[in-house]
């Protein structure tokens, strides 16, 4: 009996660390903190760390030079998950992308607008960039890096009662989304009916929410300071992490666009990881 119960511990001393790369991590979407930079990088990378987070979505180096920027974020136990990858160099040449994801060892490649006229993104333009973003996605596939779209609030126009978006979900054989569940809400759509609905598609989500009684937009466009304090605006962010931590989600990325952007994000970490607790 007790040889039993000694292999059984080392059974789960052998599993925890599995169970520990499962688990949700809270990321950053550096955007949040694009004035400050431009003022002391070096200082709002370690106010990052102080606030417990360790993966980025970025890219940039903020005026250092590779090596001077591979330091600073090693200094502060930070490490870049995703980097920025544009429609136009997608149609051009991935190769200046696969180089910036290698660089930082990041896994994910990320496009975050789709050029078209303003207004909702035609049905035609939508199917184009997802047949793109599938031949780009299984090339990327190819050298460890898996391309993401970031939907933004326009793809929610509708034909004969159908959003348009959901042609996109249906039809992403090589790529997934990194859904920003603030502009999915300002586009007219349901984040959390969504995730439920094409469940496995979101390996990052941008948490993002969204002052109550904030008119929608189908532009792509809004008032960033309509970000609020996850937790205190009208969309279901608790539904959604208690749902992504359900489907395996990678990473919960915190992106707030607001001028208090450095006073709320400390506070949603702390919303995030008690719906974590509790869940």
């Amino acid at each position: 009996m007790k040889i039993y119960y000694k292999q059984l511990i080392l059974f789960l001393i052998a599993l925890f660390p599995l169970v520990q790369i499962q688990a949700q991590e809270i990321a950053l979407q550096l955007y949040s903190l694009r004035n400050e930079m431009k003022i002391d990088p070096v200082k709002y990378h370690e106010l990052i760390s102080e606030w417990g987070i360790s993966a980025l979505e970025g890219g940039s180096t903020y005026g250092m030079t590779d090596a001077e920027y591979s330091k600073l974020l090693a200094d502060n136990d930070l490490r870049i998950i995703g980097v920025g990858a544009e429609y136009l160099q997608l149609t051009k040449d991935i190769q200046p992308i696969i180089d910036q994801a290698k660089k930082y060892g990041a896994k994910y490649a990320i496009c975050y607008w789709i050029p078209h006229a303003e207004g909702p993104i035609s049905m035609e333009e939508l199917k184009i960039a997802t047949a793109l973003f599938n031949a780009v996605g299984a090339d990327l596939k190819k050298e460890g890096i898996t391309f993401l779209y970031h939907p933004h609030g326009y793809e929610f126009a509708k034909d004969r009662n159908k959003v348009r978006f959901n042609y996109m979900l249906e039809n992403a054989k090589n790529f997934a989304f990194n859904m920003d569940v603030f502009w999915v809400k300002m586009g007219g759509g349901d984040p959390l009916k969504i995730m439920k609905k094409y469940p496995g598609k979101f390996p990052i989500l941008h948490l993002k929410d969204r002052r109550k009684g904030t008119p929608g937009s189908k532009n792509g466009q809004g008032d960033v300071e309509s970000n609020v304090i996850l937790g205190t605006g009208d969309i279901d962010i608790a539904g959604i992490i208690k749902e992504a931590k359900k489907q395996g989600t990678e990473y919960l990325t915190i992106e707030d666009e607001s001028s208090r952007s450095v006073t709320q994000i400390p506070i949603s970490v702390e919303f995030i990881k008690r719906v974590l607790e509790k869940n």
